[in-house]
C-alpha cells in the first residue's frame, strides 16, 4: 500500500511539472483519461 501511495505521488508530481498552467493540467489529465478509457474498452 506504501508503495502504491508513493508511486501515484511520483505521477503526481510528474504530472504537475509536465505542465505549466491549470489549464495544461486540464489537457494532460483529460488525455490520461482518454488512455485509460481506450485501455478499458480493449
Amino acid at each position: 500500500m506504501r508503495t502504491l501511495i508513493a508511486l501515484l505521488a511520483c505521477f503526481g508530481m510528474l504530472q504537475l511539472a509536465g505542465c505549466n498552467t491549470m489549464a495544461g493540467l486540464g489537457k494532460d489529465t483529460q488525455a490520461a483519461g482518454g488512455s485509460l478509457e481506450r485501455a478499458a474498452k480493449k
